[in-house]
């Protein structure tokens, strides 16, 4: 059953368990209020009372016509009869509607009415006062109980707002982390490869080659991420219905090689170590142990000078710890990621800002800053589940293993 072209149903199942509810309510109140002052039950209440609730149906798509035909009923109930239930159910349900339904001046017009009606027409034998103080509470607790849900429905209409934009800030967030390591770090080893190409190319020809083999893998792998990163932005754009297209692996703790190679042929001599007894990592953990280390060897690369670089990987039970360390004497501005004591040395804001907010999502801490000795460290602990999810990286499983590399 529609409603004209609109699609939208007069009324529900809902509002017919109101009308009945309310229907039953006043049927039983009529009858007791008859036996208790020694009048016959009359089927012309009873049937007054059942039409005065059929309006109910339509209380939520025309709340302030379904009152005025309860209202007109009312007033033909209270005359017809010589014993009324008092305020009938139907009644406050009407009035209640109204209220619900947020217009300032039909609330007042209502209530008003209501009270108007208790008072002109009482029909359940009281004076004056007494209907006035009794029927005037009660249609004064049912427009402040009215009120009180719209403001209560307001309250969390705001916070579902509130939540969305705050998770739309924190997805924005995250896109911005993954720019950032995607251009810092591809576009760094793609203008070191760039460079050593050119400096190779007339003496050195397989060299040059190699750096521009590495330069071309660099770039497609940076344009990859870029452009799955474009398709997440562009998701709600996509007509409905049709399929996403699968999205590429992201990279994880058993993709660390590539990367220290990578940054070996970048021009940074870099060693990597995974001790303990590698375990199964969630996606997003592995994830951030990846970006972590791809970001601390940028950071080498960008502001290290000539140094040496050192990537640690740790299975301990329960979580994993990732270092990387280098021997150089680079500075940069962020004054709130150096060491307290130490000497002042600190490293891109950007990136550690990044890195900081990477690990906090997995519950993990970061420690960051210069070196006594020299040299500058990024370590992170991150905390694993107790059971290893299904899709975790599965190159970190295999047999305990020290590996030292150049």
């Amino acid at each position: 059953m529609t409603g004209g072209d609109t699609g939208i149903p007069p009324w529900t199942r809902q509002d017919g368990l109101v009308a009945i509810g309310a229907a039953v309510v006043d049927l039983i109140a009529y009858t007791l209020a008859s036996q208790s002052a020694g009048w016959p039950v009359m089927a012309s209440g009873i049937l007054l009372l059942v039409v005065s609730a059929l309006p109910l149906l339509a209380r939520r798509t025309h709340p302030l016509s379904v009152f005025a035909a309860v209202l007109v009923l009312e007033v033909a109930l209270r005359v017809a009869l010589p014993v009324t239930p008092g305020l009938n159910t139907t009644l406050v349900v009407a009035l209640y509607s109204v209220v619900r339904a947020g217009r300032p001046a039909a609330t007042v017009a209502v209530t008003l009415a209501t009270i108007t009606l208790t008072l002109v027409v009482p029909g359940g034998g009281l004076s004056f006062g007494w209907a006035l103080a009794a029927y005037g509470t009660s249609t004064l607790l049912v427009v402040v109980t009215g009120l009180a849900v719209n403001r209560r429905q307001r309250d969390l209409e705001a916070n579902r707002q509130l939540l969305a934009a705050r998770a739309v800030a924190d997805e924005r967030r995250r896109i911005a982390r993954e720019l950032h390591d995607i251009v810092a770090h591809h576009i760094t080893v793609m203008q070191l490869m760039a460079g050593g190409a050119r400096a190779n190319l007339a003496h050195a020809p397989d060299t040059a080659r190699e750096a521009l083999i590495t330069l071309e893998d660099s770039g497609r792998l940076a344009l990859s991420e870029m452009r799955q990163l474009l398709d997440v932005l562009r998701a709600d754009e996509e007509p409905r219905g049709r399929p996403a297209a699968p999205e590429a692996p992201q990279p994880g703790a058993d993709d660390l090689e590539g990367l220290v190679a990578e940054s070996r042929l970048a021009g940074l001599p870099t060693e990597l170590s995974i001790t303990g007894d590698p375990s199964p990592l969630p996606p997003t953990v592995g994830l951030t142990v990846f970006r972590l280390v791809q970001e601390g060897l940028t950071n080498t690369r960008k502001h290290a000078g000539r140094a040496r670089a050192y990537v640690h990987l740790t299975y301990h039970p329960g979580r994993v710890t990732v270092e990387v360390r280098d021997d150089g004497a680079g500075t940069v501005a962020d004054p709130e990621s150096a060491a307290p004591d130490g000497p002042g040395r600190t490293r891109s804001g950007y990136g550690l800002i990044g890195m900081r907010e990477r690990v906090a999502l997995q519950g993990g801490s970061l420690d960051a800053g210069p070196l006594d000795e020299g040299g500058f460290r990024v370590a992170a602990d991150l905390p694993l589940p107790l059971s290893p999810p299904a899709g975790a990286d599965a190159g970190a499983v295999g047999p305990v293993r020290e590996e030292a590399r150049r």
